[in-house]
C-alpha cells in the first residue's frame, strides 16, 4: 500500500516536470516567433520607405551606387550580383570538400586521425571572422595576385575562397552527424549484396543522410549569406559588377560601410538594402527546405 503510494507520488511528480518543461518549451516557441515577426515588420517599415522613394526598379535594377552624388543614385544591382556569385562559389568549392572531408572521417580515416580531424574542425567553428578575413588579406590575397598575375588579391575570387573555408566546419559537422546516424544495418545489408565499401557510402549513406545533409548546406549558406567582417577585408569593397578578378562589394558589406556617416536617405537606402539581404535569405532558406521536403519524402 505504502509502496503504491510513492509511486503515485513519484508519477505526479513526473507529470509535474513534463507540464513545466511543455510550458516553458510553448512559451520559448512563441517568442522565437515574435521575433521573427518584429524583425519583418521592422525591415519592411525601415526598408520600404526608400525603396518607394527611389522605386523599385531603380533600386534593384539600377548599376550605379553613388549616394552622397550631388544627383544621389542608388543602384543595387552590383551588390546583389556580387552576393549571389559570392555564395554559389563558395557552395561550388565548400559543399563538395565539407561532405568528402565528412566521408573521410566517418568511414575511411583511422580512428586517430578521425578525431584530430573532427577537433580541428570544432577549431575552425570556433575562430571569429575576424581572423579568417586577417589571413585571408595577409595570405590568401598575396598568393592570388601571384599566382594570377594581377595587382590586387582583393577580389571575388579571395572571398569565394574565404567563404568556402568558413562554411566548412558546419557542412562538416553536420554531414558527420548525419552519417553516424545512418543505421549500421544499411551498410552491412550493402556488403552483404555485393557492393564495394565506395559504393555503400556513395550509393546507400550519403543518400540515406540527405536530409541532414542539406540542412548543414543550407546552414553554411546562411553564414555565407551573412558574413561582413571576412569579407570587407578580401573582397576590395568597391561598387563593380562582378567579375572573378575584381574588387567588389556585398550587399552585408555594403551597409556595412557606410552606415556610420550615412543620414537621410542614403540612411534609409541602407536600410532597404538590409531588407533585400533579408528577402534574399529567406527565399533562399525556402528553396533548400523545399529541396529537403522532398528528398526527405521520397
Amino acid at each position: 500500500m505504502i509502496g503504491t503510494i510513492a509511486a503515485k507520488k513519484k508519477m505526479g511528480a513526473k507529470k509535474a516536470v513534463e507540464q513545466v518543461m511543455n510550458a516553458i518549451f510553448f512559451v520559448c516557441g512563441i517568442l522565437s516567433i515574435l521575433c521573427v515577426a518584429v524583425i519583418t515588420i521592422y525591415m519592411i517599415s525601415s526598408g520600404a520607405p526608400a525603396i518607394t522613394k527611389i522605386g523599385l526598379k531603380e533600386f534593384l535594377l539600377g548599376t550605379t551606387w553613388a549616394p552622397t552624388a550631388a544627383d544621389p543614385r542608388f543602384g543595387i544591382l552590383p551588390m546583389i550580383l556580387s552576393s549571389i556569385c559570392g555564395t554559389f562559389g563558395a557552395i561550388l568549392v565548400g559543399v563538395p570538400l565539407g561532405v568528402l572531408t565528412a566521408v573521410f572521417i566517418c568511414y575511411l580515416a583511422p580512428k586517430k586521425l578521425s578525431s584530430f580531424l573532427t577537433a580541428v574542425v570544432e577549431l575552425l567553428a570556433g575562430i571569429p571572422s575576424v581572423v579568417f578575413g586577417l589571413v585571408g588579406m595577409i595570405v590568401l590575397g598575396p598568393a592570388v595576385a601571384k599566382a594570377f598575375h594581377l595587382s590586387s588579391g582583393a577580389n571575388l575570387l579571395s572571398a569565394m575562397l574565404v567563404l568556402a573555408v568558413m562554411i566548412l566546419p558546419t557542412i562538416v559537422s553536420v554531414t558527420v552527424t548525419s552519417l553516424k546516424a545512418v543505421p549500421q544495418e544499411y551498410s552491412d545489408g550493402s556488403l552483404a549484396l555485393g557492393g564495394t565499401e565506395v559504393t555503400t557510402i556513395f550509393k546507400m549513406n550519403i543518400p540515406a543522410a540527405k536530409s541532414g545533409i542539406i540542412t548543414g548546406i543550407v546552414l553554411g549558406v546562411g553564414r555565407a549569406i551573412g558574413e561582413t567582417m571576412a569579407i570587407i577585408m578580401v573582397s576590395g569593397n568597391v561598387v563593380n559588377m562582378p567579375g572573378i578578378f575584381k574588387s567588389v562589394r556585398f550587399l552585408t558589406t555594403g551597409i556595412v560601410s557606410e552606415m556610420s556617416y550615412a543620414a537621410g536617405q542614403h540612411q534609409e537606402a541602407l536600410f532597404s538594402i538590409g531588407l533585400v539581404l533579408f528577402l534574399f535569405i529567406f527565399i533562399i532558406n525556402l528553396v533548400l527546405t523545399t529541396i529537403l521536403k522532398k528528398g526527405t519524402k521520397q
